[in-house]
């Protein structure tokens, strides 16, 4: 067997990955030419200056986040035995957590698979692999979950901005079955989605389950506005709960239909309205309309560190004009999917918007992702989703 290549530290560097950690960033590395000659997604031995051994990762020159532990230990097997481990412990944790086979059932390192994301709608699987070390592994990965589960659909969705940082191109493609519309079920309602190139990131967004039944909870008899509604998962789970009217406001039709589609499903009445949520919302406080409950849960705004300011902005002006049609009296929910803003910044920042807005509000809810998206502990980045609810004035 070819002896695996190795990496070392920077003297006095990777004190994350000491600490247990799974990244090490490319300022930390020693980026000699042998290393800077190894190809993207290589899997490598890692050691520090001192010689403590970090372990197997996988290794990309080319990022900045250079290596992605696997194993505390070198010269680990990332085979189909692996995979099979791994995807195993995250199948049960998932069929202890929910009675259907609808969830995350891989959220990267949180279940201890770097750069890997895949969500389970029955049957069908839509699989991310966003590093270059994953996307090297995607055949003893795919051995690993046809002996698992045997899927009918297997869906390579990658086409995540995150990939150009791995230098990887960005394509969507059935390596199983084909990409169709598919129903889900989630908090008792029926959806449908979109797992092929027409339908975001995987094609729903299981984070927000927890969220949209809290939310569901307390909308009997209210008017609602599901502002970034997407497919509908607040907005429609509302009118099942009883909401005297949905509004759902998003800029893509085919999202919307799907919306229309799922509401009928559910017996179930919306009104979806193709338009910029934020100049939906300008428009809808001019016009002096309110609703009893706001949920505005935009894309990412800041992607990266370097938009983090504009970001910031963005988020104030969102919370601004959520709460100007926020009914006195009335809930607000403001939610950021952006890791590169922490809990803390933006809670300021709605709190400013809401103030701009001139209402008096009082936190009654802080909370992120469900339990199909693990945390790593040594890794905030992964505790990326941040949802507020206020009560307003």
């Amino acid at each position: 067997m070819k002896k695996r290549p190795s990496i070392a530290l920077k003297p006095r560097e990777g004190r994350r990955a000491r600490a247990g950690a799974p990244w090490i960033f490319s300022n930390e590395v020693v980026m000699d030419a042998a290393a800077k000659a190894l190809a993207p997604g290589q899997l490598v031995n890692v050691k520090g200056d001192d010689g403590q051994d970090f372990g197997t990762g996988s290794f990309n020159p080319k990022s900045l986040i250079a290596v992605r532990l696997f194993s505390k230990l070198c010269d680990a097997p990332v085979d189909a035995a692996f995979f099979g481990e791994r995807l195993g412990r995250a199948l049960a944790l998932r069929d202890a957590l929910y009675e259907k086979p609808f969830y995350r059932l891989v959220h990267a390192e949180g279940d201890g698979l770097p750069g890997l994301v895949i969500d389970r709608f029955g049957d069908a699987l839509v699989v991310q692999t966003n590093s270059a070390g994953m996307e090297a592994l995607l055949t003893p990965l795919t051995m690993a979950l046809e002996n698992l589960l045997s899927p009918t659909t297997i869906i390579l969705r990658n086409d995540s901005p995150s990939r150009s940082f791995e230098g990887l191109e960005s394509y969507v493609r059935a390596e199983k079955g084909e990409a169709r519309r598919i129903a889900l079920e989630e908090n008792g309602a029926r959806y449908f989605a979109d797992i092929g190139a027409e339908g975001q990131k995987t094609g729903w967004y299981y984070d927000q389950r927890e969220n949209r039944a809290f939310i569901a909870g307390l909308a009997k008899g209210k008017t609602v506005l599901d502002a970034y509604s997407y497919t509908g998962g607040f907005g429609i789970l509302a009118a099942k709960a009883g909401a005297r009217e949905v509004v759902c406001v998003d800029s893509s039709v085919p999202a919307l239909k799907l919306a229309e589609e799922s509401a009928a499903a559910n017996n179930v009445a919306i009104k979806a309205f193709n338009a910029d949520a934020l100049e939906e919302m300008a428009r809808l406080a001019s016009a002096k309309e309110t609703f009893d409950i706001v949920l505005a849960d935009p894309p990412p705004f800041v992607k990266a560190k370097k938009d983090l300011e504009a970001g910031a902005r963005a988020y104030r002006k969102l919370a601004r004009l959520s709460a100007d049609v926020t009914a006195k009296g009335g809930l607000l929910m403001l939610s950021s999917c952006s890791h590169n803003i922490d809990t803390e910044r933006f809670a300021a920042e709605c709190a400013q918007g809401i103030l701009r807005s001139g209402r008096a509000a009082r936190l009654i809810r802080s909370s992120g992702a469900g339990p199909d998206h693990p945390v790593h502990p040594m890794l905030q980045e992964s505790a990326y989703l941040k949802a507020l609810v206020y009560a307003l004035d």
